[in-house]
């Protein structure tokens, strides 16, 4: 049986992978900060809210691609991703994601499992729907 941490690497996984295929569009992704054109498998997926915040860290809403200069070497960019984030999917949403971020929760081993198999075959039906490998 996997650990809790080892789920939680697993989802990651699944969890960043379907994040940049679904924005992608010919197999490229454009960074949503900096603007920045690649291949959606040299990109990030970068969180608006800190990953260390278990409530956003799976949120759809909270990740979207970014390239690895602005996700690492400038700490995510907080600034210009929430500005993306208003402008993108309506204004106060960034400070919606930031108090949600702070509140508990507790995600089970059923929840991790579930969530593995829906972003498993998210991921399988978005690879086949935008034809990449």
């Amino acid at each position: 049986m996997k650990s809790i941490s080892k789920l939680k690497k697993e989802l990651d996984k699944w969890f960043s992978l379907y994040i940049r295929i679904r924005h992608s569009e010919n197999g490229n992704n454009q960074c949503c900060t900096c603007g920045k054109i690649d291949n959606w498998r040299n990109l990030q997926c970068g969180h608006f809210v800190s990953r260390r915040y278990l409530a956003t860290r799976f949120h759809e809403l909270n990740c979207f691609p970014q390239c690895v200069s602005c996700n690492i070497f400038k700490n995510g960019e907080q600034w210009k991703f929430g500005h993306f984030i208003d402008k993108n999917l309506g204004e106060g949403v960034s400070q919606e994601l930031v108090i949600l971020g702070h509140s508990i929760i507790k995600i089970t081993r059923a929840d991790y499992e579930e969530k593995i198999t829906y972003y498993k075959e998210a991921v399988k039906n978005l690879k086949k729907e935008k034809g990449i490998e």
